[in-house]
């Protein structure tokens, strides 16, 4: 049998190397003979109609070819309203120059092609455009009385009520009432949002695109122009970076599709960094809290009530309230998300959406809480412990949370921590120490892999799916090569191209999980085949073993009691029918997982010194504690949970997209504005995987860690600033004017 271990072999990238010397080529990379450059026009105003468009100074330009719009536009089949790609959430999809009607600030209103970017860039600006412009709804607070129970929801309903949850705040030793509110933040991923598409000669079209899923780029076009997916390839080798604003097909894609069709050309559109501001986003949400407990902090009562800001043309929701079940123990609790429809593009997800809001919200109420009962917020927790999840009622498929606890707690150094606020000091400095849990749903979604093993000992696997930099290319050839017994560099594996075997989206921190299974399911079958042939090998010692009496490694089938008696891979291909071997496999989650609730779970520990004149928040220390079940390579799985916390510290520190309601229209949107953490703000980060065995939650017993590192952070920051200074801020990002 193969040993499996639960925490695996630390391995660097095995695209490392392509990645540090510019081998490695992104979407705006590739290039075709006679290839034209395409710039975005993008819109003034936030909501009206375009009376007229004067495109003649552009057209004038020599190498100018065309300025595509509402009023050119071919009339191709259209996909309609109800079309949906695979991360829609419910309503009508935007349609680029579809009409002369404005939706939302920066929409894009023209394409201008170009022999050059430089001069597609120039005369874009020559492009006059006239507009009646309409009243537009974007400021959320002022709507908050609008906010509607969605006929559909893009995530999880909200749960009925369970127990008596306003008879039980009500009679509540202590209770505690209020509102804690999330900024819309923006995905900001280094390479821009850029798609090549490469006119062939017979009519069929090679794209290269920045996307987390290739097949949902495919089927997009394929509905859009009416053209057979066979005539559509799309290709993402390398994305540099997403955090779920690749995973629906944002509109550069269309239009350097249309300019491609309409002018048999190949052309590349890139998004500029402001353009990157102009779809999707984490949606501003506003939660309001009741929570009653014994006076002894036992929980008697939790209520959550979630807002938060949608699209006037689509219904986008997120897991915003399903944590108080997930992680708490309590009999009474009633929840409800409602959504604020505002003349904005509609909301994405954005890493652990929902999670990083709710958790956030809910663990700094906890905190509070805990502080009213006059218990230590980690015993608090403690106390409060869910052996289930009660949303659904069901086990969870393991939980190793308290070991979190513990390991976290010791290596932070907790007991040594006083309960009362402003109690710890150094110098100027008053030190925070706070903590937070978290909870992220680990799932399996359908996949197929394919492996070829050739006769020079050479494993080749392949799905369609994407690496967004998390290492999937390195952890789906670390699978193959153990599950096949061959060394690593044997092994390479095939992604991002709409061609190989289906693949779900790269998100949800279900790509290991998902395809992850499905390598190690085609893989059993190669190991399978080659047994069988090894038993036909002449005087073979493996004739009378069956499969669980051997070993697959170094190249070797060995037999368990005995490793010296053992057939080489090479020779057992040998007695092969034309020698290589091909399977594929289609995995399916099991049956089983519908009793169980996965989650993967953290713990996080804080501390913050703050400058006690100024206000200023260093966030000096950090220690995660993860139980993500198998951990296949500790090494790129730590450098999951560093970025997780890394962009936790930025979302309670500094994130925020500001918009301006008079203008409609977010206004720091470049990076010099919108602020994210550099390595000053970064200090001592300590990351701790606690042994986890799950064999219900997939073949692999592997959790998935995208999001589980980054959703108990900004709660955990929070709660030390108040820890340190004594003052509760609710609403992030906590800046210098909240705490003064």
């Amino acid at each position: 049998m193969m040993k499996t271990t639960q925490i695996g072999q630390p391995s660097n990238r095995v695209d490392g190397r392509a990645k540090v010397t510019g081998e490695a080529k992104y979407a705006a990379e590739f290039t075709a003979p006679g290839l034209l450059y395409g710039f975005v026009v993008s819109s003034a105003i936030a909501r009206g109609k375009i009376k007229s468009i004067d495109t003649s100074k552009a057209l004038a330009l020599e190498g100018v070819h065309e300025v595509f719009s509402h009023e050119n536009r071919p009339a191709y089949v259209w996909f309609d309203e109800n079309y949906q790609d695979k991360d829609s959430p419910p309503g009508a999809p935007f349609r680029p120059l579809y009409s002369n009607e404005i939706q939302f600030s920066m929409q894009p209103i023209a394409l201008v092609v170009a022999d050059t970017f430089e001069l597609a860039r120039y005369a874009a600006m020559l492009v006059e455009v006239a507009y009646e412009e309409s009243p537009f709804d974007t400021d959320f607070d002022a709507n908050l009385d609008k906010a509607y129970v969605p006929s559909e929801y893009k995530s999880t309903p909200p749960s009925d009520p369970w127990g008596n949850p306003d008879e039980a705040l009500a009679s509540a030793d202590l209770k505690l009432e209020e509102e804690y509110a999330h900024p819309s933040e923006h995905h900001n991923p280094m390479e821009m949002h850029a798609s090549t598409a490469v006119w062939g000669d017979d009519g069929k079209l090679t794209i290269y695109d920045k996307i987390q899923g290739v097949q949902n780029s495919q089927q997009y076009i394929s509905t859009a122009f009416g053209v057979p997916k066979e005539d559509v390839q799309v290709i993402s080798p390398f994305v540099g970076g997403a955090f779920g604003s690749g995973l629906r097909p944002q509109y550069q894609l269309f239009l350097a599709v249309l300019a491609a069709r309409e002018l048999k050309r190949s052309v590349r559109v890139v998004l500029t960094r402001q353009q990157m501001f102009s779809f999707g986003h984490r949606p501003k949400t506003l939660q309001r809290f009741s929570v009653g407990a014994s006076a002894d902090g036992k929980l008697e009562a939790i209520h959550q009530h979630a807002f938060a800001e949608t699209s006037k043309f689509e219904d986008y929701s997120e897991d915003v309230v399903i944590w108080p079940g997930v992680l708490y123990k309590c009999d009474n609790v009633k929840l409800s998300h409602k959504l604020v429809a505002l003349d904005v593009y509609t909301p994405l997800d954005m890493r652990a959406p929902g999670g990083t809001t709710g958790i956030y919200a809910l663990e700094c109420a906890m905190d509070e809480m805990a502080y009213k009962a006059g218990v230590d917020p980690l015993e608090f927790r403690i106390k409060n412990y869910s052996e289930k999840d009660q949303n659904g009622d069901k086990p969870f498929s393991s939980k190793e949370l308290r070991e979190c606890y513990r390991q976290g707690a010791e290596k932070f150094g907790w007991a040594k921590r006083s309960l009362e606020p402003r109690s710890m000091k150094e110098e100027r400095n008053l030190i925070g120490w706070g903590f937070a849990q978290g909870a992220w749903e680990a799932t399996q979604k359908p996949a197929a892999a394919k492996a070829v093993l050739t006769t020079d000992g050479k494993l080749t696997v392949s799905s369609a799916t994407a690496d967004i930099g998390t290492g999937t290319y390195t952890v789906m050839t670390q699978i193959a090569a153990e599950t096949v017994g061959l060394p690593l560099e044997n092994v390479t594996f095939q992604l991002g191209d709409s061609s190989l075997p289906m693949s779900p989206l790269e998100g949800g921190s279900w790509t290991v999980s998902s395809v992850g299974s499905a390598v190690k399911a085609v893989c059993d079958k190669v190991r399978g085949k080659l047994f069988e042939l090894a038993k036909q090998v002449a005087n073979s010692p493996l004739a009378g073993a069956q499969l669980e009496d051997v070993s697959f490694a170094d190249g070797q089938i060995s037999l368990n009691a005995d490793p010296t008696k053992s057939v080489s891979i090479a020779d057992a291909l040998k007695q092969n029918p034309g020698n290589s071997m091909e399977q594929e496999v289609k995995n399916e989650p099991s049956e089983e997982q519908q009793k169980y609730s996965p989650y993967a779970h953290s713990a996080t520990f804080v501390e913050v010194k703050v400058d006690e004149d100024l206000g200023t928040v260093k966030v000096t220390r950090v220690v995660s504690a993860i139980a993500g079940g198998r951990i296949i390579n500790p090494k790129t799985a730590r450098s999951q949970i560093l970025g997780g916390v890394v962009w936790g510290i930025g979302a309670a520190m500094e994130e925020e997209t500001v918009m301006d309601n008079n203008l409609g229209r977010f206004m720091n949107h470049d990076l010099d504005k919108y602020h994210v953490p550099v390595n000053a703000d970064v200090h001592e980060i300590e990351v701790i995987f606690v042994e986890e065995k799950d064999d219900i939650v997939n073949p692999l017993g592997a959790k998935g860690l995208g999001e589980i590192g980054i959703v108990s952070v900004a709660p955990a920051i929070a709660n030390a600033v108040f820890h340190a200074t004594g003052k509760r801020v609710r609403e992030l990002p906590i800046t210098l004017d909240k705490l003064l």
